[in-house]
């Protein structure tokens, strides 16, 4: 049952938040170039600034599940996360100067024509596809997971929410392009900031400060810095939250079709490696604040946990609940924070439809075309159409929400997928970028194992828990005395049942090993392949006698290395070719 409901103010409050948003899109379908090219509708026309871009990377990553399951993650399990952050700030570099360069330099609509230079057209259409069963899954359940945690406690029905959000960010994504999603995630990102000070600035009212909030997570054991542990099944280590962060990260920022085609919707590469770096303290400073928000949510809770006492069902509703038992006396400040949390799934989900239509568009419908009627299919024929591929995958998005309820395991599939694919098509790139005696077939062969041994891990089971720290129920009020015991006991560890190793190990690596198998593998299989002349890497030379290497295919600091050591052998072999030639001439003369 519904624990309370809005009121007019909290519902005035969505509501306007909502008609911002459509406003947006509106805006930008009859303004500037009006939609008309699908380097506008897809690019932006490469006219943005560093400022919406580096707000909407942020707005990307963080759906409405990070944040109401980061702001868990702290009050379950301690702040030894914001560890992860760290690898922010390894892997920043290499995805602005590995990376980057190599789509700026192609100006690629569409990550996987990389692929297609570099490998050849089988490669590029299994990544795209891997791609594209990625997102889809995910937006589906960005968009279900919100509805359903908000509808168990402030009684917004799920089916609303699931159609509302889905036809407001299915209708500026279609209508306004990249520049309307560009601008809305600006938008949200404030809303989503909002929400979570919102939620940090009523505890500490109730706390008397900050420094309460802080003490008393100190005293139950939720302030946690360090684990070196090198076990590969703890939940979460140093070495597990940067080593996966770092490949995660890259996963998101270096290869993935939503976040590259923003990079690219700036004016220069410059602009684009200054996005990424803006982009770093504004992930940094959402980060840490959703997980104090956490510690504040415990703060609150401290002597009765609502899940214990029996208020809710599960944990990831506890933040929705916390706004409602204490946003109430303040108008209009729970809507605030649903809007909040409604703005992290807008964004993600638009952002999904934007690069999905892209990748259609470019990976697809073109290649279709081309083969059916024999002629590239030109700029303004079709706009239209990727128009339409947005609307469809926006409803799509809306139908996979409606179903996620009735598919039980599918919801955590949904979010596994997420992780398991990131890892190889982080190989395949890698591979591109960074070697020379890679092929197709040796990296198709890598990237299905490595997808396969990551689906096994990421998908089998049964896995262990998570064990949580512990909770506290004395400052109960007397409810239900049978539902508060079933509930602590099942919180009690019970016998220790035998897991496969595989199946314990946290789930940060599921993304490390993917790409570890995936680079392994690809690489020694194309070396295998070359050596049996079954496969060939002609595709990385520039001229017909394969001595000319392409350089922009290749990440800039190797680019150089080689063209540095292709000119010294060229500048060797004049005077060898130089004596040869006087050596003949004198042999002829006698």
């Amino acid at each position: 049952m519904p624990i309370g409901t809005f009121d007019e103010w909290d519902v005035l409050v969505l509501v306007s938040i909502l008609i911002i948003s459509a406003l947006i899109g509106i805006y930008y379908r009859y303004t500037g170039g009006k939609q008309k090219t699908t380097q506008e509708y897809l690019m932006a026309d490469q006219s943005m600034t560093t400022f919406p871009v580096s707000f909407s990377l942020m707005a990307s990553f963080m759906s409405a599940i990070s944040l109401m399951g980061v702001s868990n993650e702290s009050y379950q399990f301690g702040t030894l996360f914001g560890v992860i952050n760290i690898s922010y700030v390894l892997s920043t570099p290499i995805a602005a100067y590995i990376f980057l360069p190599v789509f700026y330099r192609m100006r690629t609509t569409s990550v996987y024509e990389y692929l297609e230079r570099r490998f050849g057209h089988a490669t590029r259409l299994a990544a795209s596809m891997a791609f594209t069963l990625q997102m889809v899954l995910y937006m589906g359940i960005a968009l279900y997971a919100p509805a359903l945690a908000l509808e168990a406690v402030t009684g917004i029905p799920r089916g609303t929410a699931i159609l509302v959000l889905g036809l407001v960010c299915t209708f500026y994504s279609t209508l306004g392009g990249l520049k309307a999603v560009l601008i809305t995630d600006v938008f949200q990102s404030f809303l989503m900031f909002a929400a979570i000070f919102a939620v940090i600035g009523v505890s500490a009212i109730q706390a008397g400060g900050l420094g309460a909030i802080w003490d008393v997570a100190q005293e139950r054991g939720r302030v946690q810095y360090f684990d070196f542990s090198i076990d590969l099944t703890v939940r979460h280590t140093w070495w597990s939250l940067i080593i996966g962060g770092m490949v995660t990260y890259l996963s998101l920022y270096g290869v993935n079709q939503t976040q590259v085609q923003r990079l690219l919707s700036v004016h220069n590469l410059k602009s684009a490696q200054s996005a990424l770096w803006w982009n770093l303290p504004i992930l940094g400073m959402l980060s840490f604040s959703t997980i104090f928000s956490g510690l504040a949510i415990f703060y609150y809770y401290r002597d009765c946990d609502p899940v214990l006492n029996g208020r809710i069902m599960s944990r990831d509703q506890i933040m929705p609940l916390f706004a409602l038992d204490t946003m109430g006396q303040y108008p209009g400040l729970c809507g605030l924070f649903v809007s909040g949390i409604f703005s992290a799934s807008l964004s993600t989900v638009s952002s999904a439809v934007t690069s999905l239509s892209a990748v259609t568009l470019e990976d697809y419908l073109k290649p279709l075309y081309k083969t059916i009627f024999k002629r590239p299919l030109i700029d303004s024929q079709s706009t239209l159409p990727t128009k339409i591929i947005a609307c469809i995958y926006g409803l799509l998005c809306i139908l996979l929400a409606f179903g996620a309820g009735s598919m039980g395991g599918v919801l955590q599939a949904s979010l596994t997928i997420f992780g398991v694919v990131g890892g190889p098509l982080l190989g395949i790139f890698t591979l591109g970028v960074c070697t020379v005696r890679t092929n197709q077939r040796g990296v198709l062969l890598g990237f299905l194992i490595g997808l396969a041994f990551s689906f096994c891990i990421g998908f089998g089971g049964p896995k262990p828990p998570p064990t949580p720290l512990p909770f506290n129920t004395t400052g109960c009020e007397l409810r239900n005395i049978t539902e508060v015991a079933q509930a602590v006991q099942a919180t009690l560890p019970g016998a220790e049942p035998h897991y496969f190793w595989l199946y314990r190990l946290s789930y940060l690596w599921f993304c490390v090993l993917g790409f570890l198998v995936t680079i392994g593998i690809g690489y020694f299989a194309s070396l295998a392949l070359a050596h049996f002349h079954i496969a060939d890497n002609s595709q990385i030379y520039s001229d017909k006698y394969q001595k000319q290497l392409d350089y922009d295919l290749f990440a800039p600091i190797l680019s150089r290395r080689w063209r540095r050591q292709q000119l010294a052998q060229q500048a060797q072999a004049k005077p060898d070719e130089a004596l040869t030639k006087l050596t003949q001439a004198t042999v002829a003369i006698q």
